[in-house]
């Protein structure tokens, strides 16, 4: 079976956003306390950040981290995780019904970050709360003193200005089960009064506000035309999430989903362009896909927590165990947020240790690599330039989620200052090798620098603290140039990156 591909040097989507590839952390299960932050651990430092996380997550190089929430942020008082620790109250969390101990707040997290060397992306609570506290919130983290909140950041021991530009205005403020649900127009105009007061601070804040859920709710797509009606002129972003599952066990139609995630980001963008038209404005809004991820595994044990009603310090919640699968899903969403480029300019995966994450510790233990994190580790790593446009022909597939599904799903990005042109792939086929046969014009000489791809016969395999690496790259390949053209042969279900020198 046979799948061509024309790449040409001038035929681009977009230059890609380094933050394509970001990341989340929100105050959940696992994820800060035991995830980034566990100060009995053998690696700890001497702030209590386990060592072992931070080089896994340094070797994602992903640039930025959204934080608190989620959820988590739309009863959260930002004030209860600020001075001496002993001081901190400790809160019950509505979202995810547990107790919050409050012994990592903001400027903790704002030094994690310059340890991961990732940026901040902060969410201020406009649920239970509103646009008084997020600009309190916003002085408290970013001016430089004499002032009451800046003066009470230094008295807490951070003399500098933390410097936070990426700023989300809410979290999923669509959805009936956020603490403060709002209708589109009450939120499109709370958001647009808290942007313009954040704006008098700073002008060049990049603010974002909340679209849909996701593409299934019933507000969609109305919510994006209403809000951005309300609030176009004081934003930068609109958010999208979107979570994938195969509850069917059927993995052609698992595979197929990206294709509806295409389709979710073509609609916004459609509502985006309307809405620009309609303000005669000359200013494109962007999309901040700042959640996404495979999240289906750990659903039984969650509502079995849950139900016990006993408000858990950091349980074990949301803790997928991620198959081989789920690599194969996952780099087809990043393919789609890379062929999307012009219009995903952010995208944070939900989320980054433990909960729904690429990353797994053990209390007291080790920490590992989930199959997921290698299609993220090499699409942040050799993912960064200039998105082709491709043209493809690909035998395809009917299935219940979608029609003329492509058995290639492929995406490649032109890195020019490192003269290099990867190619991001997946065979969908379940028992066909494909044979690539991809056109290469404008680019020169090329040459086969690596070719690594990620295969299991068992799409169940997992990777455990006890077998780490079940599932894992593997270099090496057939992949050639001949004629221009770049060839190989791509085993079924299989994950693939090519990288060429051109």
């Amino acid at each position: 079976m046979q799948a061509k591909v024309v790449a040409h040097r001038d035929f681009s989507v977009s230059k890609i956003d380094d933050r394509l590839y970001g990341s989340f952390l929100e105050h959940l299960g696992r994820a800060i306390y035991g995830g980034i932050y566990e100060p009995g651990h053998p690696s700890a430092d001497e702030d209590g950040f386990r060592r072992d996380v931070l080089d896994l997550v340094k070797d994602l190089n992903t640039p930025c981290c959204r934080y608190p929430g989620g959820n988590f942020v739309s009863a959260y008082n930002w004030e209860d995780g600020i001075g001496p620790r002993s001081e901190r109250p400790v809160r019950l969390d509505l979202a995810w019904r547990t107790r919050e101990r409050n012994q990592i707040g903001v400027n903790e997290f704002v030094d994690w970050c310059k340890k991961a060397n990732t940026a901040p992306m902060l969410a201020v609570n406009l649920g239970s709360r509103g646009l008084d506290a997020a600009r309190n919130f916003l002085e408290y983290c970013n001016h430089p003193g004499g002032t009451y909140w800046s003066d009470l950041r230094r008295k807490h021991g951070w003399a500098s200005p933390h410097d936070v530009k990426l700023w989300c205005l809410g979290n999923e403020m669509d959805g009936p089960w956020q603490v403060g649900h709002k209708s589109a127009y009450e939120y499109g105009r709370l958001a647009d009064e808290t942007a313009k007061a954040m704006r008098g601070f700073d002008p060049s804040l990049e603010l974002v506000v909340c679209g849909s859920s996701h593409s299934d709710m019933k507000t969609y797509p109305d919510w994006e035309a209403t809000v951005l009606t309300e609030c176009y002129d004081s934003a930068d972003y609109i958010s999208l999430h979107m979570y994938f599952a195969n509850r069917e066990r059927d993995t052609l139609g698992y595979l197929a989903k990206a294709e509806k995630l295409d389709r979710y980001i073509t609609t916004v963008g459609g509502v985006i362009d309307y809405v620009k038209a309609k303000k005669r404005s000359k200013k494109t809004i962007g999309i901040s896909f700042d959640e996404w991820n495979v999240w289906y595994h750990s659903n039984q044990q969650d509502k079995e927590i849950l139900a016990r009603n006993e408000w858990p310090d950091a349980p074990h919640l949301l803790e997928d165990v991620y198959n081989f699968e789920d690599v194969l899903q996952v780099g087809g969403i990043l393919n789609t947020f890379i062929r999307r480029s012009d219009r995903v300019r952010i995208a944070c995966i939900a989320q980054l240790v433990n909960v729904i994450a690429p990353i797994m510790t053990q209390d007291g233990g080790p920490a590992w690599r989930q199959t997921i994190y290698y299609p993220l580790y090499f699409a942040s790593k050799y993912g960064r330039g200039t998105a082709l446009r491709l043209v493809v022909d690909s035998p395809t597939y009917d299935c219940d989620e979608e029609n003329d599904v492509p058995y290639l799903d492929v995406s490649a990005v032109h890195d020019e200052e490192a003269n290099a042109l990867s190619f991001f792939i997946v065979n969908r086929h379940m028992t066909d090798a494909l044979d690539l046969d991809a056109r290469l014009e404008g680019f020169g000489a090329a040459h086969v620098v690596e070719q690594v791809s990620i295969r299991h016969d068992d799409l169940n395999a997992t990777n455990t603290a006890s077998e780490p690496e079940k599932v894992a790259p593997v270099r090496g390949g057939d992949a050639k140039i001949e004629d221009g053209r770049l060839r190989a042969t791509l085993k079924p279900l299989s994950y693939n990156l090519i990288r060429l020198s051109v």
